[in-house]
């Protein structure tokens, strides 16, 4: 019997060379052992069956469950996610029962500061691709007993989407929707966050993100205190963070570690950089195609005298050298580091350089797609900044059509458009759209986290103590 039982085991896990399944008695009653021999570390497991065994024959009740180990009816499904996540199953024929024993030693890193959201001040450590590791580092920093998990597994991969919020400051109806959209997913091969975000987001095809995704531990603490929700998964080491609102890509770690008058400035600086980056290259056009007069004399003579060697329009010497960035950008992100920044060198200053000497581009065109490319880099979030660097491409055309009335509708439809978004029903231009000037002070400025009145007092004037 165990022999036809053992076999219809292999054949359901279509006899993959690393699947393991082993006849041997746990506790005096005849088991199956099955595992994959690539997940589990065996000589914990071999512990794990000292240990039960132990308990068995001591006539602990319930010696099956403890806090590695569980016991539940046996079922080829059931089996299947056990084994799968990198359990060990001990089956037991006779009774149709399984026991799953928690062995897992599948490779993973650890944790260390993401690439893309380095800080100078504060935390250094980020989110790795286990869930586990990623609630224990922030559960670790946000010791409270309302910080809540809840998890939805998919059918197909048996991956899970957690969702991550404190339960004394989190919406009700956000959270109800937020579940909602999760069990509506009709896709049940799960392989990454940027899934999720298809079918949570209120609008899929809008350029801006919608949710803040994000691998550092301290931002997503910072989140939960706001009532906002993370969402984690045990295959990626990036967070959702929703909902949020289009001022949120602009705040750093980095403004709540610095001195307040610093994080405010350069709070307003990457706003600043939004406008800059999006609109500069359209403004140049706008004025060298149009309206050239509102250049000083002696600056119009200046670029009047080097835009007459470039024999073709503005709007094709800024696409030329636009285009030029994006590719050095994308090549310097794909290639390994030290070849990636020989890349960026080599492409920003030596090609630069030749181009200008070939007649393609001016001097100034230079200076400001230079300062387009910087103004994009400040901006906090990979998704906002490449949302930002698309959107100048737009601005550019109808620049060169209309001039400065092109640069007023594109704004004009720019600002539609981000009035039309949400993210998970929540105003996208919040609190600007709708007014709520009370929040104003934390969206654009860094506040002090103490209240002056309560200031602790530690000298007086004449040296003695209060």
């Amino acid at each position: 019997m165990n022999a036809e039982f053992v076999q219809s085991i292999h054949n359901f896990f279509n006899n993959s060379v690393d699947f393991e399944v082993k006849e041997r008695e746990v506790a005096g009653v005849p088991a199956v052992l099955c595992y994959y021999t690539t997940l589990i570390d065996t000589a914990l497991a071999d512990r794990h069956l000292e240990s039960l065994e132990k308990r068995a024959m001591a006539g602990s009740e319930k010696w099956g469950n403890s806090a590695t180990s569980s016991a539940e009816a046996f079922s080829e499904e059931k089996l299947a996610e056990q084994v799968c996540t990198g359990n060990l199953v001990i089956v037991f024929p006779e009774t149709n029962m399984m026991l799953g024993i928690q062995v897992n030693n599948a490779p993973k890193r650890s944790p260390e500061e993401p690439k893309n959201e380095t800080v100078v001040r504060g935390a250094h450590e980020g989110f790795v691709e286990s869930i586990t590791d990623n609630v224990a580092l922030v559960r670790n920093r946000l010791q409270r007993k309302d910080l809540v998990m809840e998890s939805f597994r998919m059918e197909n991969t048996h991956a899970h989407i957690n969702i991550l919020y404190l339960a004394d400051a989190i919406d009700p109806d956000v959270l109800a929707q937020i579940r909602q959209r999760i069990r509506d997913i009709p896709y049940k091969e799960f392989y990454s966050m940027g899934q999720t975000e298809d079918y949570l987001e209120d609008q899929v095809y809008s350029p801006f993100p919608l949710f803040l995704n994000t691998e550092r531990p301290d931002r997503v603490i910072y989140s939960l205190l706001e009532g906002k929700a993370a969402l984690l998964t045990d295959s990626s080491p990036t967070s959702i963070i929703t909902p949020t609102n289009f001022f949120a890509f602009y705040e750093s770690p980095d403004d709540y570690n610095s001195r307040i008058i610093v994080g405010s400035f350069y709070r307003m600086v990457r706003v600043v950089a939004f406008f800059t980056a999006i609109l500069l290259p359209a403004f140049y056009i706008s004025v060298i195609s149009f309206h050239s007069e509102i250049m000083p004399i002696e600056l119009a003579k200046t670029v009047k005298m080097q835009i007459n060697d470039i024999p073709y329009r503005p709007l094709l010497e800024a696409l030329i050298l636009e285009l030029f960035i994006e590719l050095i950008r994308e090549a310097s992100v794909r290639l390994p580091q030290p070849i990636g920044q020989t890349v960026g060198i080599v492409g920003g200053i030596v090609i630069g350089d030749a181009i200008v000497s070939a007649g393609l581009a001016s001097n100034l065109m230079v200076i400001v797609v230079a300062m387009t490319a910087i103004a994009s880099f400040v901006i906090p979030s990979a998704e906002m900044n490449m949302a930002v660097r698309l959107i100048r491409f737009p601005f550019m055309l109808l620049s060169a059509a209309l001039g400065f009335l092109g640069m007023v509708l594109g704004t004009l439809f720019l600002f539609i458009h981000l009035l039309n978004l949400s993210s998970l029903g929540q105003p996208y231009l919040s609190p600007l759209v709708p007014f709520d000037p009370s929040r104003f002070k934390d969206v654009f400025f860094r506040v002090p986290f103490y209240r002056p009145d309560k200031q602790q007092q530690t000298f007086n004037h004449g040296g003695k103590r209060s």
